[in-house]
């Protein structure tokens, strides 16, 4: 069927599916406690639970957009949707961890293929401003979905139960995967051709498999130096043979290096990789200090973001069109500072009560305005550092950076994981955890005045 364009469609069936991606990023975080006593779940398995979707996703998102810059950017779009609604039934159903798992890795690897091509079907469909407004817009209810996930999915789990989290994907990949089959057009002139760079995607997705592992068995002490050494070692060897073959490959490998070639991009992907291993730690362990040793209700520590949402999709909006005429350093060096000062708050929380209005909401409030103001001029700047030949593969990479960041952010919460049995000892992870997270979101803004243009 060819498809008849309309770019107010196109815009709406990338937001739909890219949404699913980013509430299933969040909404799993307020389920762990739930999943940990329906499903028999250990605390060291807990992370898989996030793992489980972050690792395909960050390794074959990249993949994912060289799909699309090959084959077509629709065509990837509407398969990864079929993929991620199936995956999501499977999770709804799941009896055990293994099962939930398995569902967990599918979502992940259909989200690798629907989000970079929903960017970059904007990429391609709009110009200038224009093109400032729509991906603000993306941003912006991106941000939305994924903050108000875990509002929604609280409140879901607390009358419902968890599996309604994943059901609720299905009617929104149907209304997205309509839109697209009817209104979204494939631009042929921007395929590109040769093979594709399966070996690299192999040798990314083992590396950062081993890696993970490694990171999540080390700070949570449950497997012997020796093995997790072995393990890291091969992971980084696994890692150097990927930029080689990348760099023999040149413009047929999945991530040519020659996107690396300016310094603008160089300094968005390290900004992205920061601030986002920053807020990684963040959106895990906070619902799960709430729901576990504080024993809130599952939508009461989704309420505890509330102001995310908000915040995030007021600032994406308007900082979009900012960016688009001014450039993102301003905006993003000011977003990071402010993330690292609420992370720093956050170290202020006791072992007694929380207080939501003085240990909570000061935090939060500076974080959300910060990644409001960092979120729209981040994609922007990514996509306009390219030439529209690469614009699949760029947004791939950024967004392949960011799940890596929160990947490892997740890994290495082990030391926070097996202090559990005691609150005070939980408290003391937790406030280790927002401090590196601050300090990781001041590295962010250091890389965006170091490194990124002015325009």
């Amino acid at each position: 069927m060819t498809a008849t364009t309309n770019p107010r469609a196109t815009l709406a069936a990338t937001i739909l599916g890219s949404s699913l991606a980013f509430i299933d990023g969040s909404v799993v975080n307020v389920a762990l406690p739930a999943l940990a006593h329906d499903l028999g779940a250990s605390p060291t398995s807990l992370p898989w639970a996030i793992n489980a979707y972050l690792l395909p996703l960050g390794a074959l998102i990249l993949l994912g957009g060289s799909l699309g810059d090959h084959f077509g950017r629709r065509q990837l779009f509407l398969i990864g949707l079929v993929m991620f609604t199936a995956a999501s039934i499977l999770c709804a159903a799941a009896n055990g961890m293994p099962w939930l798992l398995t569902g967990r890795g599918l979502q992940g690897l259909g989200a690798a293929l629907l989000m970079p091509n929903s960017l970059a079907l904007l990429g391609s469909e709009f110009e200038g401003e224009a093109r400032g407004r729509a991906i603000g817009t993306w941003a912006a209810v991106g941000a939305l979905a994924g903050a108000a996930g875990p509002i929604a999915g609280g409140w879901l789990i607390d009358v419902i139960g968890w599996r309604i989290i994943f059901f609720i994907n299905v009617p929104i990949a149907l209304g997205a995967g309509y839109l697209a089959w009817v209104y979204v057009a494939d631009r042929s002139d921007s395929r590109r051709e040769g093979s594709l760079d399966a070996l690299g995607a192999g040798l990314i997705t083992v590396s950062l498999g081993l890696l993970t592992w490694s990171l999540t068995e080390a700070s949570g002490r449950q497997s012997s130096p020796g093995l997790i050494g072995a393990a890291a070692a091969l992971g980084t060897l696994l890692f150097v043979a990927f930029l080689a073959l990348e760099q023999r490959l040149k413009e047929q490998a999945m991530m040519p290096l020659v996107v690396f070639a300016g310094r603008t991009f160089i300094g968005l992907n390290l900004l992205t990789f920061f601030l986002y291993g920053s807020m990684g730690g963040l959106v895990v362990l906070l619902p799960y200090f709430l729901i576990r040793m504080q024993h809130w209700t599952a939508v009461q520590a989704g309420c505890a973001l509330l102001p995310l949402p908000v915040l995030i999709g007021l600032g994406s909006r308007y900082m979009g069109r900012v960016a688009a005429r001014y450039g993102g350093r301003g905006p993003l060096t000011m977003g990071s500072i402010l993330v690292a000062i609420g992370l720093a708050l956050y170290a202020r929380v006791g072992s007694g009560a929380v207080d939501y209005w003085t240990d909570i909401l000061p935090g939060t409030l500076l974080v959300d305005l910060g990644m409001g103001a960092c979120v729209a001029p981040l994609t922007t700047g990514v996509i306009g550092a390219v030439d529209r030949e690469h614009v699949g593969i760029a947004s791939g990479l950024n967004n392949a950076v960011a799940r890596i960041a929160g990947l490892i952010a997740t890994a290495c919460l082990g030391f926070v994981w097996v202090r559990q049995d005691s609150l005070a000892s939980f408290v003391v992870g937790f406030r280790i955890a927002a401090l590196v997270g601050a300090g990781s979101a001041l590295l962010a803004a250091v890389c965006a005045v170091a490194l990124i243009a002015r325009k």
